[in-house]
């Protein structure tokens, strides 16, 4: 989440969340493609899920807001492939092929997009932990231009380290092609007075993922 439109917790003036009763997996059969787009291309190895995530994040305001959620995907979509040499600016306005295409070093087949998709973000771990359950800790106040994933409602809070979950591919380095850069994971517990003032409901906590380099001891 960078400081855009897409990081809208704790927002004002957006109205209540309102769910879709028995809502289809998708809504017209251009998104299926869209998602088999995504799949296929990301397939070739060229992108980090967190390249995904930080590609739909910077979209223009107006344009993040009146996208649907496939929309937004389909855009971040041809952000990439342009940043990547795929395919021409160009050749998006022109709607077609302007030149050969770039061969890639992998390609989807139809065994491979049956195949249940697994994977794992753990990696091994460069050193001790820094914190344990129990502790008290305050996150970091951070106003990065790219990638990250401590939003910005709950930045320069204090809560307390409720598990540690592992070391893991640390998303801020990924979504800029920086490497996996491991970095030690924790559930970190506030109340919501703490983040959102007196005001709010006493009885309410909120949980969140935090890196290790979003937090000091408080």
């Amino acid at each position: 989440m960078t400081n855009s439109i897409h990081d809208m917790g704790g927002m004002h003036g957006f109205g209540p969340v309102e769910p879709e009763a028995d809502e289809p997996v998708f809504h017209a059969p251009w998104e299926r493609r869209v998602l088999a787009m995504q799949r296929a291309t990301g397939f070739a190895g060229l992108w980090t899920i967190d390249g995904v995530r930080a590609s739909i994040e910077n979209l223009p305001p107006l344009t993040y807001l009146a996208a649907s959620y496939y929309e937004k995907w389909f855009l971040g979509l041809e952000r990439r492939v342009v940043a990547h040499g795929l395919v021409g600016e160009d050749e998006i306005a022109a709607r077609r092929t302007l030149r050969p295409g770039i061969r890639l070093n992998r390609k989807m087949t139809a065994e491979d997009a049956k195949a249940a998709r697994s994977g794992t973000f753990e990696r091994p771990a460069p050193g001790p932990a820094r914190f344990t359950a129990g502790e008290r800790v305050r996150t970091a106040n951070i106003h990065p231009t790219t990638h990250t994933r401590l939003p910005r409602y709950a930045r320069g809070k204090t809560g307390t380290v409720e598990a540690v979950r592992g070391c893991h591919v640390f998303p801020d380095s990924a979504a800029i092609g920086a490497g996996d850069n491991p970095q030690w994971l924790y559930t970190v517990v506030c109340s919501a007075r703490e983040l959102w003032g007196d005001e709010a409901d006493p009885a309410v906590s909120v949980s969140i993922e935090a890196f290790e380099p979003y937090l000091v001891a408080a």
